[in-house]
């Protein structure tokens, strides 16, 4: 049986009823979007967006985070493109504990948010083709804002979509913090009906972030909810967040990328925030 055609229930992480699923947010109030219009080759609007840069984002990933087009930009037809390549490159380090890249297999980008648009609270969305090879892992997630005072788990990381490339019809929601991150974090999986793949169309990928819940969405489907009275740990999703979009190579969960021909893309239509 798929995972979201389960009544909710003992389902639903955190979810202590017996029949009603949890009520989506009402009276929501768009705040801020990129539609990714522009020029083909254009960067993302720098008043939007901040690229990581280098290497050692944990996880024994492979890639090099760059600034270049090549490697995220503009396709002129109202999406953000981010490519992963395979090619040797060195460059610098920008972000929470990066170091420089030298001579570095491959090569991708991440762009953040931080510092230019936080919020705590409300809908984060956004629709994307991802793609689907062994070793490659799109993701769209978020991290507190206070990471560069007090760290990670302690800041909170809140993933919206992940995808591990071997699972081409499966992607998961999970949320980290004090007791419950990295191998511990709370997760759920949502699968496609069987012979449908996401690297086939674009579907939208949205968490709605309450005080006492955080629910997770593929297109309209309420998939996995997580009450602050659930984790084996501290609550720490009561300050602002950021948000992410990269496209890694390798690491634990995904694997090598054995016999995947590159370049990869995930292509983003937009990215919407609303308030309550």
């Amino acid at each position: 049986m798929k995972q979201h055609h389960l009544l909710f229930a003992a389902a639903v992480a955190g979810f202590t009823g017996c029949l009603t699923q949890p009520e989506p947010l009402k009276n929501l109030s768009l705040v801020w979007e990129d539609n990714f219009d522009g020029t083909a080759g254009q960067l993302p609007n720098p008043a939007n967006w901040q690229f990581d840069l280098g290497t050692n984002w944990g996880n024994n990933e492979l890639e090099c985070y760059t600034d270049r087009p090549t490697n995220a930009s503009l396709d002129g037809a109202g999406n953000l493109v981010i490519t992963a390549l395979q090619e040797t490159y060195s460059g610098p380090a920008r972000g929470d504990a990066a170091q420089p890249c030298v001579n570095s297999p491959y090569t991708s980008a991440r762009l953040t948010t931080a510092g230019l648009h936080e919020q705590e609270k409300g809908r984060f969305e956004a629709r994307i083709k991802i793609p689907t090879s062994t070793g490659i892992w799109p993701a769209f997630w978020m991290l507190g804002a206070n990471l560069p005072s007090v760290g990670w788990p302690k800041a909170g990381e809140i993933d919206i979509m992940e995808n591990f490339g071997r699972a081409p019809s499966r992607v998961q929601g999970a949320l980290h913090g004090p007791g419950y991150s990295g191998p511990n974090a709370i997760n759920r999986s949502y699968d496609l009906p069987v012979g449908d793949r996401f690297d086939a169309g674009f579907h939208t990928f949205a968490v709605e972030w309450s005080s006492d819940r955080i629910n997770w969405f593929v297109d309209s489907t309420l998939y996995q909810s997580i009450k602050s009275n659930y984790p084996p740990g501290d609550w720490v999703f009561d300050h602002p967040f950021y948000l992410i979009l990269n496209l890694a190579v390798g690491g634990g969960p995904p694997g090598p990328p054995n016999g995947t021909a590159f370049p990869q893309q995930m292509v983003v239509d937009w990215v919407r925030v609303y308030r309550q």
